[in-house]
């Protein structure tokens, strides 16, 4: 009987443990792909993302309000004998807004900022992140296995106060990717392409 009710119990705990992997893996928000690649003597990210916004999120955004996404990154040196090594730890963060006055949506990073000509194409900027310069090359070692993940993000604590408030409270301004795990290394080739 003991054995039996054991058995029960160690059966609810592995589809338990099953059904929250396929539902992270079916999320509607999650990291499709990634690739690290070495150029010129630095490591850049490239990455798909897939996520849809809220329609109170999008009537936001038409309104004027500039609305802030961040893609969090981590690289990790495994250690045996000590904690592991962050060797990277990394945000980039992308402003969308729409401005009335012109009819145009920009998006950009920092003080850079590209028209696009809908919201959907300004999310496309974020969806695909390419050429994100993460570590200088010479940093890592040759032929050791690296260990990193991203996420992307709603950035709620970017937007204007009064939209803090509502976003705290709503769940139509929660938007947040799973985190991707990925791993890779660095070739003698890739360090020194001459």
């Amino acid at each position: 009987m003991i054995l039996r009710a054991w058995l029960s119990f160690l059966l609810c705990v592995f589809l338990a443990v099953s059904a929250g992997s396929v539902v992270a893996q079916n999320s509607p928000e999650h990291v499709a792909s990634i690739e690290p690649v070495v150029r010129d003597g630095k490591l850049y990210i490239d990455a798909d993302i897939v996520f849809e916004v809220s329609p109170e999120l999008r009537n936001a955004a038409q309104k004027g309000v500039p609305i802030y996404f961040t893609a969090d990154l981590e690289i990790i040196s495994k250690r045996w004998w000590w904690f592991d090594r962050v060797l990277v730890n990394e945000q980039q963060t992308w402003r969308v807004v729409y401005n009335a006055l012109t009819r145009q949506w920009r998006v950009g990073t920092g003080e850079l900022s590209l028209p696009e000509a809908s919201f959907d194409d300004a999310l496309s900027l974020i969806r695909s992140i390419r050429g994100w310069a993460v570590a200088d090359v010479a940093d890592l070692d040759t032929d050791k296995e690296y260990t990193g993940r991203i996420r992307v993000r709603l950035d709620t604590s970017r937007l204007p106060r009064p939209f803090q408030i509502d976003a705290f409270n709503s769940m139509a301004w929660t938007l947040a990717t799973p985190w991707k795990d990925f791993s890779f290394s660095i070739s003698d080739s890739a360090r020194d392409p001459s």
